[in-house]
């Protein structure tokens, strides 16, 4: 909300206060302030003037205008004479009286009091004004629009004062206060009093210990009669509805200047002298009002429901249909206003109405929040009536309002005053009197707490348990709806005594054992990824279920059932993940695009995976802590959250240069970044073929640990890349860490110091077999002295047959106590081969 300081210190007996002193006054006790404000800097000559003439000037793309505005006695230079000044256009007796100037603004007319910069004076942002020749005439200074001089943004026309505001040729500067600062004040939520300068002025008055005169003080006349037949058919929507009606109100009269400057200031167009009024009431007590043309209303007014098919045609000319939900006023003509959220076009006050009824009523908060965003409809008014108003200031608000349009418009308040409904009191809150002191871990003075309670306006009276505990007892004012429990009257002593007086006092770190098995394992595997070329990434952590429709998986697939987000940060993901390449390959699809062709990422997190039966959260309160069958409940309502690894390639795993061609990633990679996890977290993966969508049928492995599946790899299948909108031959890897075992043991490696005996052997199989299965069985078979067994060549051709393809390994053996005889190492190899020829039908390449 932007506030004039000059009309928040209205209410304050401050003295001389800074805006920097009341911007952090405001952050001392808990509200944001945005930006502070000073109204452009103006130097040098700024006046008022009156346009005495104007001729519109021809022959030129836009409307151009040159205007004799009236400056004063003394305008001209005395260097300047007046055959100079006829040359401009003026042949008048008065020629020494006005200066001539051009203006491309048509919002104004002859005899209209307006801004004159003069030529020498500065306006904000460094714009220096001249004298200059321009159009064909000698411009003499500038007519200055609102946003010129720095009051507000305000483009469309010149700033047009009301009349008799001030004369010709009266320092410009002090009438419009440019001397002013304005504060853009954002308080929480909850507190939509503060949407007000009664209710800002207040805080102000308890942070900074200053007598606060309350804008809602006003004697209030006894009503003699109803002003209009008013009847409330939902009392949970409206609990209050009260309205004021003026008669002979002068429709064309202008706002006055102050009023206007005001809400200008607050970022308020000015429209009519009716509906500033209504604005103006809305800014300075917080309760919006609405003013409809009596001549307009059809009966009595009734507040209710909306009926199912009902439209109403709201102030933005927009027709909408209705929710049987939306809270309406009506009268016997139909729906006319969309309570506290907008008025309806048909009983809307234009420049002939003379008979205005002044409505101000208290809604139910959650219904208007309702209504305003399902009509799209986010009016100052319902922005209030959502956070809560004051029901008490109703009356207050409609009263003000009509002393004002009597008092501007030359209306005539009626003596009748409608006053429908029934507002419940706050209940009364009682809480031991230092319990502020035992939450903030400050012993305060003695009498802070009712000192403070009092300040915001409860009614405070102090007593004693049973126990003999100090109890305080405060019930809340009329315009704190959010003073429900002790808490809130806590919250409220600590703020206004200042959170910066609570100590920060870090609590000891227990002594511990430092990073469990887990965290280190998860930290070596991530060092070890980034060792190997990765990169780490943190992708979204939600997903759309339309995503699994680009993986091509069948609608009874475990990873399609996930648990839906009730308030999804963005619409179409509303999932918590099954998989961590959802994010992944969205984040690896967003730095293709943006231009990156070579990338390695990987990332490590939790995936959601809910059970197949839906398990319900089970609701507890706050009265009591959760027994141990409660907390055992909460944590079976919580699904499974195992940690993964993913990684995910494209491009070129080893670039090209001058060095050579590089070498694209293909389902290998993908395959030894599984290697490098299992190797990180202390295990040997067993890699074998598999099918399982996204990866392609055929280059998709089986990441095991013994016989226990613990992830897949390969590259993904091409109509997934397609759909997804990957490069080509993308390839990923993802693997569940937790399911992979955590060692019992880390045994230093044995190192032998008596060297290797190297031998190569290579067998026909059938095309079929995996090569990884094919070496598991030459490992089986070597026994002991085997230390390593590597696939180095594949051969298909004519030479082996038709359906059989030649697999080469390299062998290295090695015993631990002696050197090895190439006969033992032979002999191994042999056995190696046999295990092989009796498991896949292998014999020995000739």
């Amino acid at each position: 909300m932007r506030v004039p300081v000059s009309w928040l210190t209205e209410h304050l007996d401050a003295g001389e206060i800074g805006p920097q002193e009341l911007a952090e006054a405001f952050v001392r006790i808990g509200m944001e302030i945005e930006d502070i404000q000073p109204l452009g800097e103006v130097t040098g000559p700024v006046v008022i003037g009156r346009v005495a003439a104007i001729e519109e000037l021809t022959g030129f793309k836009k409307p151009i205008r040159y205007c004799r505005v009236e400056t004063g006695e003394d305008d001209l230079p005395a260097d300047r004479s007046a055959d100079e000044d006829a040359s401009a256009g003026d042949h008048g007796p008065d020629a020494l009286k006005t200066r001539g100037i051009v203006c491309g603004a048509t919002n104004f007319a002859e005899g209209d009091l307006v801004v004159v910069a003069l030529p020498g004076s500065v306006l904000p942002g460094g714009f220096a004004i001249a004298q200059r020749k321009t159009y064909g005439r000698v411009s003499d200074g500038m007519i200055c629009s609102a946003r010129e001089l720095g009051l507000g943004d305000d483009h469309n026309g010149i700033l047009v004062l009301p009349p008799a505001t001030a004369s010709p040729g009266d320092d410009a500067r002090a009438l419009l206060g440019l001397d002013d600062t304005v504060l853009d004040v954002v308080p929480t939520p909850d507190r939509g009093y503060a949407l007000s300068i009664r209710g800002l002025a207040r805080e102000l008055a308890c942070a900074l210990d200053v007598p606060f005169g309350d804008p809602a003080s006003l004697d209030l006349p006894e009503p003699e009669g109803e002003a209009w037949p008013v009847r409330i058919e939902d009392p949970s929507g409206c609990s209050r509805f009260v309205l004021r009606r003026i008669t002979g109100l002068d429709a064309g009269a202008p706002t006055p200047w102050w009023m206007r400057r005001r809400l200008m200031l607050a970022g308020i167009r000015s429209i009519s002298l009716a509906v500033d009024v209504t604005n103006y009431v809305m800014l300075e007590l917080g309760h919006p009002l609405h003013a409809f043309d009596t001549s307009s209303v059809k009966g009595d007014l009734v507040v209710r429901r909306a009926k199912p098919g009902e439209k109403l045609t709201p102030l933005d000319d927009v027709e909408r249909t209705l929710d049987p939900d939306d809270m309406v006023i009506a009268d016997d003509s139909g729906v006319i206003s969309l309570a506290g959220t907008m008025g309806g076009a048909s009983t809307e006050i234009t420049t002939e109405s003379t008979d205005v009824l002044i409505e101000a009523a208290h809604w139910d908060p959650p219904s208007i929040s309702r209504t305003a965003r399902r009509h799209k409809l986010f009016s100052e008014a319902a922005k209030r009536f959502e956070r809560f108003t004051d029901p008490q200031v109703c009356a207050v608000a409609v009263e003000l309002a009509a002393r004002l349009l009597r008092r501007y418009g030359d209306g005539s308040i009626q003596p009748g005053r409608t006053d429908v409904g029934h507002v419940e009191p706050n209940l009364p809150v009682t809480m031991p009197i230092d319990l502020p002191d035992r939450v903030a871990g400050v012993r305060y003075d003695r009498g802070v707490t009712v000192r403070r309670l009092g300040q915001i306006g409860c009614k405070v009276t102090v007593g004693t348990s049973d126990e003999g505990i100090a109890l305080v007892t405060a019930v809340p004012p009329s315009w704190r709806g959010d003073l429900l429990q002790s808490a809130d009257l806590v919250e409220e002593v600590l703020r206004l005594e200042g959170y910066d007086s609570i100590p920060s006092t870090l609590p000891p770190a227990p002594a511990g054992a430092g990073l469990t098995d887990t965290q280190r394992r998860r930290r070596t595997v991530s060092r070890a990824l980034a060792a190997a070329g990765y990169v780490e990434v943190l992708p979204f952590p939600f997903m759309s279920a339309e995503t699994w429709d680009a993986f091509g998986l069948p609608e009874d697939d475990v990873r399609r059932r996930t648990v839906k987000v009730q308030n999804p940060l963005e619409a179409d993901k509303d999932q918590m993940a099954s998989s961590l390449l959802p994010g992944l390959l969205e984040t690896l699809q967003r730095n293709v695009s943006r231009g990156f062709r070579d990338l390695a990422l990987f990332h490590i997190g939790q995936v959601v995976l809910p059970g197949a039966a839906p398990v319900r959260m089970p609701e507890l309160g706050v009265e009591h802590r959760p027994g141990d069958e409660e907390l055992a409940a909460l944590e079976a309502a919580v699904p499974a959250q195992p940690v993964h690894v993913a990684v995910v390639l494209t491009g070129q795993r080893q670039r090209s240069g001058w060095w050579g061609s590089g070498e694209a990633a293909n389902w290998a990679d993908a395959v030894e970044a599984a290697r490098t996890v299992g190797a990180a977290a202390g295990v040997e993966l067993r890699v074998r073929a598999a099918d399982l969508l996204p990866w392609h049928p055929g280059r998709c492995a089986q990441l095991m640990v013994g016989d226990w599946p613990v992830g897949h790899a390969g590259e993904l299948h091409p109509k997934v890349i397609e759909a997804l909108g990957l490069p080509k031959r993308t390839v990923a890897m993802e693997l569940d860490l937790d399911a992979i075992p955590l060692p019992d043991g880390r045994p230093a490696p044995a190192v032998s110091p008596f060297p290797p005996v190297l031998l190569d052997v290579a067998v026909v199989v059938d095309a079929k077999v995996p090569a990884a299965d094919l070496a598991e069985a030459i490992a089986a078979g070597a026994g002991e002295l085997l230390e390593d067994v590597a696939l180095f060549d594949v051969y298909t051709g004519d030479q082996i047959g038709a359906g059989k393809r030649s697999l080469a390994y390299k062998l290295r053996f090695r015993a631990p106590d002696r050197t090895l005889t190439v006969e033992e190492a032979t002999k191994a190899r042999d056995a190696a081969v046999a295990e092989a020829a009796a498991r896949f039908g292998a014999a020995l390449r000739g």
